[in-house]
């Protein structure tokens, strides 16, 4: 029997997912510079556009067929054959859907100013076809990292570290900007867009988690609630380092902290109780902060901190989740077999991740250039992929 409150829930949460993609657009596009603006918009929107309808034909039936198949998307979504407890099959999907669409447009940022925009639409293709839908399967969909006991409520390992690695891998295939040297920071071109998508982003992190308890309680509530407080403490944290390390603080980089605390209490959002949430926030802040000196000690060029972000604060929330999950939240006690289950996950997915992206880049790369030339990049990727300008001086 299905729930219409459950139901209600899990749809307003998806739509709130779904404004995560013009959060991420809004972001991206005031931290880059101006003249890939549009470039940054158009990819973010396609993201879900081409998104859609890859995972609905098949990812959806990769992710959920069961642990003994990996095929059978269409027709079994159409016949509504899953089981999903309160919800359809339909409500189920669309969550999912989103979730798929967010996974991709993470990844976006850290390849930016650089990137051919058709090399570009057969990656979020790729990457919605066989990335998502196959670490989704292992852990959400009954594979093999579910059977062992690795636990991820509401994407922590499926999406950020996922996506993570993948972004690192597009990196190092990539190589860096021909127009930045070596160390040198990305410069916003509009903090005030950085603002509102940064709020956007926040506000849509509580569908994202609060939506993982797929029921309208007392459990989506405590993710809510988490949410909340690590983000928070999280942002205090990266203002304290920036105000030790760099003297003054910089809103820019207070956000990537919001951002590393949000990416670390998905994992655990529905495990653990709040006070834990302050551990986890100011952890991940900690640990996402300091990737920068691995970051820069190896030159990579993820023009907005995609792995340290998203990728390290996923791999830092799910072992957290081993060390501070409560039983008395969601039937899951934090032990070293729970600890060593997690980190068993975390380096199956971002392995996994890293060298299929490598894989999708190295086919596509067969077929055409995935960057653009050297021109194209300087006179700005919005003039010679698109045509047009974001602004209108």
């Amino acid at each position: 029997m299905y729930s219409a409150t459950d139901v209600i829930w899990v749809l307003v949460s998806a739509v709130l997912v779904f404004f995560m993609q013009a959060g991420f657009a809004l972001c991206e596009a005031g931290l880059t510079r101006a003249k890939n603006t549009g470039n940054i918009l158009m990819k973010n929107m396609m993201d879900f556009c081409i998104g859609v309808p890859c995972f609905w034909l098949i990812g959806f039936g990769i992710m959920f067929a069961g642990s003994g198949s990996f095929i059978g998307g269409f027709d079994p979504l159409i016949r509504g054959s899953y089981d999903f407890g309160t919800l359809p099959t339909w409500c189920y999907a669309i969550f999912q859907t989103v979730f798929c669409a967010t996974a991709a447009t993470i990844v976006s940022g850290s390849m930016a100013e650089r990137t051919n925009f058709k090399a570009y639409c057969i990656y979020s293709a790729a990457i919605s076809l066989v990335v998502y839908p196959i670490s989704g399967h292992w852990i959400w969909g009954g594979g093999f990292l579910a059977k062992i006991g690795v636990m991820d409520f509401a994407g922590g390992i499926v999406i950020h570290v996922s996506a993570g690695f993948a972004a690192l891998a597009s990196v190092i295939f990539l190589g860096r900007r021909d127009d930045m040297k070596p160390g040198e920071p990305t410069v916003p071109n509009n903090l005030p867009l950085v603002a509102v998508g940064a709020g956007l982003l926040w506000f849509g992190w509580f569908g994202f988690n609060a939506g993982g308890a797929y029921a309208a309680d007392g459990l989506a509530a405590y993710a809510f609630t988490n949410t909340t407080i690590a983000g928070s403490i999280a942002m205090i944290v990266w203002m304290l380092y920036d105000w030790h390390y760099d003297r003054k603080p910089s809103f820019s980089g207070v956000l990537v902290g919001a951002v590393a605390g949000l990416a670390t209490i998905t994992p655990c959002a529905g495990y653990v109780e709040p006070w834990a949430a302050i551990i986890i926030g100011a952890v991940g802040s900690s640990v996402c902060y300091y990737a920068k000196y691995v970051q820069e000690r190896l030159g990579f060029d993820d023009a907005l901190e995609v792995w340290r972000a998203h990728g390290m604060g996923g791999v830092t929330g799910a072992l957290l989740l081993g060390i501070l999950a409560s039983s008395n939240i969601d039937k899951v006690n934090a032990s070293i077999h729970q600890f060593l289950m997690q980190l068993l996950g975390v380096i199956i997915v971002a392995v996994y991740s890293f060298v299929v992206t490598i894989i999708i880049f190295k086919v596509i790369s067969a077929w055409g250039p995935i960057r653009v030339t050297k021109e194209e990049e300087e006179a700005g990727l919005d003039e010679s992929l698109h045509g047009e300008e974001a602004y209108k001086m």
